[in-house]
């Protein structure tokens, strides 16, 4: 196999997944806050596991989840119809939680700053630090340049 077959097919389902789920699905429980954030593909290509990310709450999440789980079999379809495979992937859909940890992660630091705002407050520097040519930068002075029109 190719190097970078693999890679190439799974940013090609997550392009038709990511696609289905934003503009072609007509399903109420999926939420439009719905992205995938990635796709692992199998060594053998036989099997797509698709993570998406739902920028709500649990209960949506698990809704947005469902809907999409309940469109597989028209999303298996569309990915089908995108690749120029003998055997197209088999899609499964999973809840990224590695996604979920990060918006963890920022909620924490956003109310720590609300918290404790002192901590993020810096200081205006008037003046600046170093000299403003690029060429002085080096300390080194070449002599004229052996290019015509070059730093002069």
């Amino acid at each position: 196999m190719r190097p970078f077959r693999k890679e190439k097919i799974a940013s090609l389902v997550r392009q038709v997944v990511g696609d289905a789920i934003a503009h072609r699905l007509q399903d109420p429980r999926v939420s439009p806050l719905t992205t995938v954030t990635r796709v692992e593909m199998t060594n053998d290509l036989m099997v797509a596991k698709v993570f998406l990310s739902v920028q709500s709450d649990a209960t949506a999440e698990k809704r947005s989840l469902a809907g999409v789980r309940h469109a597989a079999a028209y999303i298996q379809r569309m990915v089908a119809g995108a690749l120029s495979m003998r055997h197209c992937p088999e899609v499964r859909f999973e809840i990224d939680e590695v996604a979920k940890g990060v918006r963890q992660t920022m909620d924490l630091l956003a109310e720590n700053r609300r918290l404790e705002p002192e901590l993020y407050e810096t200081e205006d520097v008037d003046e600046q630090v170093g000299p403003t040519d690029v060429h002085q930068a080096d300390g080194f002075d070449d002599g004229p340049s052996p290019f015509p029109g070059a730093r002069e």
